[in-house]
């Protein structure tokens, strides 16, 4: 079986369990605890820990090896200014999107708060200028230590700089972070190996938790977030691709790998070395690009969070019965486009984000409370897009820059799967 085929049976299997245990687990609670709170706990926290593991490596070699790879330093300020500039475009399009049909459907408006008490305590919100502030490193090992990405980002960015503007000397150098990247690359390889197992806990334990209950008051809230996902997927990178070339129906074929990887993980982030691999030998992105710009969409590039947070923000306010102005359809847009750059690529980090977007529109905060519930299995569609995102926007930054070989996409046939080319 190819990598795709036992994730998404892996998948199939967690979600039968978990269903199973979350509506006769009280039958043998002792059986059902041990094997939610005990097996599946274990070996999903174990799994996702070793993701965690190869992330900042990764992203830190990858980095370093695609600034040195393109060797014109004025070629990667442009491919930089191009990437970041289309990541934030898709993300203003994806909250435009959600508020669009979230205002349509008016989710919320018969939510009965009667009877419940709904709490959340939000984090504060860091003012923007801190934001950008923590941006750049004062000690690139803290950072690496604290997973802060685009401190590691900028890390790389002026570590691949020297490098290049160093000389021979500093080809050497090169030379050892491109060995290197081969060895963690072969590291992510053997933990992905075991990914079928870590999927399955990681599904069976959400599904045992979060049963299919929790589904019926939040119906109207998860419709116009997976219209809006799907939506989002069809046309605007629909759109992107066409104008790459690349074929859309094709393109989600030979992105069923990282696609099924992330809804599995809920982590763009853990997702990053299958990406890779995936828009390299599949769609004929160079290495020097691809490394560049899928680590950073990992990081940066939160379209699915973005549409969450668009139809969360018209469903609190409905279910409050507060009356949103067009200004505050604008100040929602501005605020989750700037938002998505500082959110965390790993599960249910854009609620943090959601509390700093509810405040800019004056809705009460403790309405995430209403939501929190059911985010953790809505992450894991919105995660799947972002990456999809990605790999759409890698496409097109590489086909601008003469990058991308549309024969290996055409050409390939499903096989050979994860890991052989890169």
């Amino acid at each position: 079986m190819t990598f795709t085929q036992r994730i998404l049976i892996a998948m199939g299997a967690g979600i039968v369990v978990g269903v199973f245990l979350s509506v006769y687990g009280s039958n043998f609670q002792d059986a059902s605890d041990f094997l939610v709170d005990g097996v599946f706990y274990v070996a999903g926290s174990i799994f996702i820990s070793l993701l965690r593991l190869m992330v900042v490596p990764l992203v830190l070699v990858s980095l370093v090896c695609g600034v040195t790879s393109l060797g014109d330093l004025r070629a990667l300020g442009r491919i930089g200014g191009k990437t970041l500039g289309l990541y934030l475009c898709t993300t203003a399009v994806a909250i435009t999107i959600a508020l669009t049909i979230a205002t349509v459907f008016s989710p919320g408006g018969g939510f009965d708060l009667a009877g419940e008490e709904y709490n959340y305590e939000a984090s504060a919100a860091p003012p923007l200028t801190e934001v950008i502030i923590g941006m750049v490193p004062d000690n690139p090992i803290r950072a690496m230590a604290d997973s802060q990405m685009l401190q590691i980002i900028l890390f790389a960015l002026l570590f691949g700089f020297a490098i290049t503007a160093t000389g021979d000397r500093g080809k050497r150098i090169a030379d050892i972070f491109s060995d290197l990247n081969e060895v963690i690359l072969t590291m992510v390889m053997f933990v992905i190996k075991v990914a079928p197992i870590g999927v399955f806990a990681l599904i069976s334990r959400t599904f045992a938790i979060q049963g299919i209950d929790i589904f019926r008051p939040l119906l109207g809230y998860c419709i116009v977030v997976v219209i809006g996902l799907l939506l989002h997927l069809v046309f605007t990178y629909g759109l992107l691709l066409r104008a790459t070339g690349l074929g859309f129906i094709r393109f989600l074929s030979q992105m069923r790998a990282p696609m099924s990887f992330a809804f599995s993980t809920s982590s763009s982030s853990a997702t990053i070395p299958v990406t890779l691999n995936t828009v390299e030998a599949r769609f004929g992105v160079k290495k020097s690009i691809a490394s560049f710009t899928v680590p950073l969409g990992a990081t940066i590039n939160m379209d699915g969070t973005a549409i969450m947070q668009g139809a969360a923000t018209v469903f609190i306010a409905n279910v409050y019965s507060i009356d949103l102005l067009f200004s505050d359809y604008l100040t929602v847009i501005l605020t989750a486009t700037l938002a998505s750059i500082g959110t965390a690529a790993v599960p249910s980090a854009g609620l943090i984000m959601l509390a700093m977007v509810l405040s800019q529109v004056g809705l009460p905060v403790e309405g995430i409370a209403l939501i929190i519930g059911i985010d953790r299995i809505l992450d894991m569609l919105r995660t799947a897009v972002n990456v999809a995102g990605d790999a759409a926007v890698t496409c097109f930054i590489a086909r601008t820059e003469g990058a991308l070989d549309k024969d290996v996409f055409s050409r390939y046939k499903g096989r050979p799967e994860l890991g052989s080319q890169r």
